[in-house]
């Protein structure tokens, strides 16, 4: 077969010609080559049959050739759709982490800014997305881009984009930078030499500002003494943490050896999530091992937390805490170590109701939004009387500084272990606090269920599941009635549209399903209240952990999917 009849076949003959024509890169071009020697049309056909979308979380995709694959074409159009965007002139600041060609990324970034007539601000080496974050607005930026794709696989790369006021971009700016890139596909993107004097190497001292301001979010720095193990899952989060954690006055953490370099083929993990089942074996394996009292564990660009706390009651004696619970305890750690009635607290739709009933208790204001911090931190933005002390979102994201406005993973890391150190030293642990948390408010449990829908058709089968969730309520799960919902793709109150749909049951439990922003993924949300009468805490939990397991299942029975 010739290559014009395999791209015949593909019907990607115009698209494969037109790239083939503007792609920089022997890589990827060799890559297409590859595809119509083997006449490989699906492969063809999925590279150049579709585009990756540009929106609020920027884009992210498998590296690789074709506008539907992350490479150095489509990222140079989308350096130059961000340009267009930006006053003339503007600064960007540009940062990346440790992934496969993620420093080329950054530097086609920054030679387009420079060539359009601004100037790059390229941060000095692989570092945290949280310093990207805190970068902008250090250093007066007009914008920003952080080359990474965060806690996906390893042939996954991404493209993070900030406005000048240190936060992820949102609606309308999304579409218009969307627009601009389209318009940039059409033409030919003028680039700067990689020695042009509008491209500057960021120096250290804006890590060591970073490291400073960190180490400032301290809250108590008196307890001090607790025996911490780290993994920075193959990423750029060591230095950071350790530099961070010396600062505040922590002793020397335990490295998890085998996971501690950055290496962006992840060798020791499936996925590099700290949610993920697996992830933290090797941590937790070294915690038994040295008797420590904490485990914490950041993704591949440091900008999530995971936490595992020693636990004598299951098996292994150490559990994994959920994104709501370690959301529940730094919250509580801010909101009893400050003061003021213009605090506020955030998190999102799909997040657990506690920090609402602890907002309520403390007299500060709390805000609910969509998911992801780009949404998060906007109502410490829009409301000037507002003093933003903390934010989350059940997906290990937690906002403590004032000085980032985004999720980081470092920030949060040192309050918990200061409130964990805090706890020791009165004789108490993690699990005893959530206890009485669950005494004030009630036993919360929440569990989060992902659905993976991998292979080219994976967006269309997400589609259809939402439509089946959409076109048919249950009228009991778990035992519960089903006593209302709401379509979020309707709008709700001040939040936006957004593709997700809630369930409300009897006893204050609540389903919410909606698509995943950046995997092939559905995710189920799920949540039961369980009250607490007197001090003991063990019943209600194990009440509550009933119906959630009960929930799931009755939920997956009603979806038509497997458990």
């Amino acid at each position: 077969m010739g290559s014009d009849e395999v791209l015949d076949r593909a019907g990607v003959r115009a698209e494969v010609e037109a790239w083939m024509a503007a792609d920089p890169d022997p890589v990827t071009r060799a890559e297409v080559e590859a595809l119509v020697a083997a006449a490989d049309v699906a492969g063809l056909a999925d590279r150049f049959g579709d585009r990756l979308r540009f929106g609020t979380a920027g884009l992210r995709g498998a590296l690789g050739a074709g506008p539907n694959r992350m490479n150095r074409l489509v990222v140079r159009r989308a350096a130059a759709g961000l340009v267009a965007h930006l006053p003339p002139g503007a600064q960007v600041a540009v940062g990346y982490d440790a992934r496969h060609r993620s420093d080329e990324f950054a530097l086609d970034t920054a030679r387009v800014v420079a060539a359009a007539g601004g100037t790059a601000l390229l941060l000095p080496r692989p570092l945290p997305t949280p310093v990207l974050a805190f970068a902008v607005r250090q250093l007066g930026a007009a914008g920003g881009v952080m080359v990474t794709a965060s806690h996906n696989p390893p042939a996954d790369n991404g493209y993070k984009v900030y406005l000048g006021d240190g936060a992820q971009i949102v609606p309308p700016a999304d579409a218009e930078i969307s627009a601009r890139i389209d318009e940039a596909a059409r033409r030919e993107i003028p680039l700067a030499d990689p020695a042009h004097p509008a491209i500057v190497r960021v120096g250290e001292e804006l890590v060591e500002a970073y490291v400073e301001s960190a180490a400032a979010c301290s809250l108590t720095p008196g307890a001090r003494k607790v025996a911490i193990v780290y993994t920075a899952m193959h990423g750029v989060g060591r230095d950071l943490l350790t530099a961070t954690f010396a600062r505040a006055g922590f002793g020397r953490v335990h490295e998890v050896a085998a996971q501690v370099e950055p290496d962006p083929d992840f060798p020791t993990v499936p996925f590099p999530n700290p949610e993920e089942p697996g992830a933290l074996d090797l941590a937790l394996a070294d915690a038994r091992r040295l008797d420590a009292d904490l485990v914490l564990a950041h993704d591949p660009d440091a900008d999530r937390l995971g936490v595992a706390v020693p636990d004598p009651d299951v098996a292994g004696g150490w559990r994994a805490l959920t994104g709501n619970e370690i959301g529940a305890l730094l919250a509580d750690h801010v909101l009893v170590n400050t003061s003021g009635a213009d605090r506020l607290v955030a998190t999102t739709i799909v997040s657990s109701r506690l920090l609402r009933s602890m907002a309520e208790l403390a007299g500060v204001r709390y805000a609910e939004t969509l998911t992801g911090f780009k949404w998060i931190v906007r109502p410490g933005l829009a409301d000037p009387t507002a003093r933003f002390v903390f934010g989350y979102e059940e997906a290990l994201g937690y906002a403590v500084s004032p000085a980032v406005r985004d999720k980081d993973g470092i920030t949060a890391a040192l309050l918990f272990a200061e409130l964990t150190a805090g706890l020791l030293a009165a004789g108490r642990t993690v699990l005893d606090r959530l206890d009485d948390l669950a005494r004030i408010h009630g036993v919360h449990a929440t569990d989060t269920w992902s659905i993976r829908f991998d292979g080219p058709d994976g967006r269309e089968r997400i589609s259809e599941l939402m439509g089946i969730v959409r076109g048919a309520m249950p009228e009991t799960l778990a035992g519960l009635t089903v006593t209302g919902g709401h379509d979020y793709a309707a709008g709700d109150g001040d939040l936006p549209p957004t593709d997700a749909v809630r369930w409300d049951l009897g006893a204050g439990a609540r389903v919410l399903i909606r698509p995943s922003g950046t995997e092939p993924k559905a995710k189920c949300y799920l949540e039961v209240i369980e009250p607490v009468t007197g001090d003991h805490v063990g019943p209600p939990r194990a009440a509550a952990a009933d119906r959630l397991t009960r929930l799931r299942a009755d939920l997956a029975v009603h979806l038509g999917l497997p458990t």
